[in-house]
């Protein structure tokens, strides 16, 4: 699993690349830590992320919270049918904007 924030204009992006399971989960918590502290918009790329299991479920609600605090929003970018089909299983498809 691959983890890579960057900075553009007034948004923090996340580009996630792999499987976010329970044996990558502490790492990717650690790696996307900034998006806890950030005081921007926040994009989460998920355009080449194949799998995410409740762990890596946890970390996007942990980031929604901090976000929310600050009243920020969240956009997933780029999630496959597949992905969108798991977090709508979670209830979570409304704590989350969508882009393509």
């Amino acid at each position: 699993m691959k983890t890579i924030i960057e900075e553009q204009n007034d948004q923090l992006i996340a580009i996630l690349d792999g499987r976010l399971d329970t044996a990558v989960s502490e790492e990717v918590e650690e790696a996307m830590s900034p998006l806890r502290q950030a005081d921007k918009d926040i994009v989460i790329d998920c355009t080449n992320l194949t799998y995410i299991s409740s762990s890596g479920l946890r970390i996007f609600l942990r980031i929604v919270k901090s976000a929310r605090a600050k009243k920020r929003p969240i956009y997933l970018k780029g999630m496959s049918a597949n992905l969108r089909s798991i977090l709508s299983m979670a209830g979570f498809l409304n704590l989350f904007e969508f882009i393509d």
